[in-house]
């Protein structure tokens, strides 16, 4: 990948002159790594610089650990993607979905089930906390109560959270739309249901040991604290601050192991898991995961039909597989990349991309709320594929 340096770096010394104090980038090609940069600061205040060591908040970018986890249970046969929910998670039997009616809002029972593919394509019906609709206003209490309850000691099980989610009654019918929300939560739910184990375990042990990811996890070490970044927020003015304690619905530090938000990585630990998926499912003679299923997990599963919410500006271009953005069409979005190339990012301005075509991977790290990523991420892309032979 020539010239990829030349064309990154001032790109990434941009972006910390004009966003997050310090960001970090590692790009792998043909199963070497081509480029790999640390720039800026972890922590304004004690001017503690970025280097590989440093553990970030990796938030939504959980979401593609917790799908592929849950993908080679579905290798082993545990479960298929059409099974309905309910045959593993009881709690999820009749349900109700939120109606309106000239103003009026009533629930009526749901007329479809809710499979477990609706989970990995967010077509669940299971929502965000939020104000946008009566499902994220029943789900904003249920999770406020379930935080002051673990805030005042109790411990509760991620079982318990899905008993308590599904109460709410569902946005629309299982499959009928698109909207973003804890699917991959629920989703953490089932692999503990089927596994036996607890899901960090479970990734420790299928994933994260096999791959050396050693500072990878929902919670981090007591020796390891002082290695994560601050989060940081930034004004109009382009003025930076601390002590962020909420980014949107979600609290800083996930009070248990959240399959759609909760775990910790260094840049190095999850362009490990990246490379990966680029190449088919194994890396240094270890196979994670199977080339074909990475296949199905990478090609559209929206329709016509489901897809009107999916409409994000800078994700032109994209479908969605199961769990991530799937590259398919090249013109609307005016992308460089390949047809297939697939990703997901986090709130605080995490990324990944992965294109098993090329064999290429690219993580990029910072912890910045709002996180540009419209800005930086479709740049950082066309850089990185300008540089392929």
């Amino acid at each position: 990948m020539n010239g990829l340096a030349d064309r990154l770096d001032p790109l990434l010394s941009n972006i910390i002159k004009n966003g997050p104090p310090g960001c970090a980038c590692l790009v792998t090609y043909q199963g070497k790594t081509v480029y790999e940069n640390y720039l800026g600061l972890s922590d304004i205040e004690t001017k503690k610089q970025i280097t590989p060591n440093t553990i970030y908040r990796l938030f939504s970018l959980t979401k593609i650990v917790t799908c592929v986890a849950a993908l080679i249970l579905y290798e082993r046969g545990k479960f298929l993607l059409n099974d309905p929910l309910e045959e593993y998670l009881p709690e999820f039997k009749n349900l109700k979905v939120f109606k309106e009616t000239n103003g009026k809002v009533y629930t009526v029972p749901s007329s479809k089930k809710l499979t477990i593919k609706d989970l990995f394509t967010m077509t669940s019906g299971i929502t965000y906390p939020g104000v946008g609709n009566e499902t994220e206003r029943m789900t904003e209490s249920v999770m406020k109560g379930i935080q002051n309850r673990i805030d005042n000691g109790q411990k509760i099980s991620l079982r318990d959270i899905s008993r308590e989610i599904a109460e709410v009654p569902l946005a629309f019918e299982p499959g009928t739309e698109w909207q973003y929300g804890l699917s991959h939560d629920i989703l953490g739910v089932l692999i503990e249901e089927i596994s036996g184990k607890r899901l960090g375990q479970f990734m420790e042990d299928e994933i994260f040991q096999p791959l050396s990811m050693s500072d990878t996890f929902f919670t981090v070490p007591k020796d390891k604290i002082e290695r994560i970044a601050s989060v940081y927020s930034i004004d109009a003015d382009g003025v930076l601050s601390t002590g962020v304690n909420t980014v949107g619905p979600i609290r800083i530090n996930q009070p248990y192991e959240s399959g759609g938000a909760g775990l910790y990585s260094t840049l190095h630990d999850y362009s490990q898991f990246a490379q990966m998926l680029a190449n088919g499912g194994s890396l240094n003679g270890v196979r994670i995961i199977g080339r074909k299923t990475i296949e199905l997990m990478a090609q559209n599963h929206l329709t016509v039909e489901n897809n009107k919410n999916y409409n994000w500006d800078y994700l032109k271009g994209y479908g969605y597989g199961l769990g991530v953005r799937v590259m398919e069409d090249l013109a609307l979005g005016g992308i460089n990349s390949s047809k297939g190339e697939f990703g997901w990012s986090g709130i605080l301005g995490t990324w990944a991309l992965i294109d098993p075509k090329e064999r290429v991977s690219a993580v990029y790290m910072q912890q910045l709320f709002p996180n540009f990523e419209a800005h930086y991420q479709p740049r950082l892309r066309a850089v990185i594929y300008s540089s392929i032979p």
